[in-house]
């Protein structure tokens, strides 16, 4: 998996763009006093005045995630996503994403192996039998990897890592949204840090390994 943060909103004077969301939250109390967003903005997402967030989006580059995990990520409607189309990449080559607790077990991961390498031949026999690769792919199954660039306001994203970097959701889009939180609260400390906080306590071994 590898995850970048490409792109997030920046105000027309150069400021970041916690700048920016501490002027949209003053606006809605008539209160002059800027330059300070930290504190501001960190009374404010506590009070739960979180609309004034939606005004900052990050985009994320993501590669090597499954298909499971990317349908799972879309499900989140106030997004946009640009993902890698198997209509017209040639899967020829597919990479596949292997869960841990198959890669653990030794008997488990050569049944796996063997059914990986039986669907990469069956859909280079489809192509050299002159099937397109809007049908070929159907045989592709879901550990399929997949790239996807996707741009969410932050408050969006404060949903989405509250609901995904969960014990009850599944390991591979807690991972993402792990590193998703990490990426951009190095931009927006005052407004993820709270979250971020509160799953490292949680998720110790991820804060402390740099090697992602």
């Amino acid at each position: 998996m590898k995850v970048e943060l490409i792109a997030v909103t920046q105000p027309m004077d150069g400021k970041m763009s916690e700048a920016l969301l501490e002027r949209a939250g003053r606006m809605c109390y008539r209160s002059s006093k800027q330059g300070e967003p930290g504190r501001f903005l960190q009374n404010r997402i506590s009070e739960g005045h979180e609309s004034i967030i939606e005004h900052a989006c990050a985009s994320f580059e993501i590669s090597g995630i499954s298909r499971a995990c990317s349908h799972q990520l879309v499900r989140h409607r106030v997004a946009s996503y640009s993902q890698e189309s198997q209509r017209y990449v040639d899967m020829s080559d597919p990479e596949f994403v292997v869960p841990p607790g198959v890669a653990e077990n030794h008997a488990a991961k050569e049944v796996w192996d063997g059914f990986m390498a039986g669907v990469a031949e069956t859909y280079r026999q489809l192509r050299a039998h002159g099937i397109r690769k809007e049908d070929a792919r159907f045989i592709l199954p879901n550990a399929t990897a997949t790239r996807i660039i996707v741009t969410m306001n932050y408050r969006e994203l404060l949903h989405v890592f509250r609901l995904r970097i969960s014990p009850h959701a599944q390991w591979e889009i807690r991972e993402l949204g792990l590193r998703m939180l990490e990426l951009v609260h190095s931009v927006a400390p005052n407004v993820f840090g709270a979250l971020r906080a509160e799953l490292k306590s949680q998720y110790p071994s991820f804060f402390t390994n740099t090697a992602w």
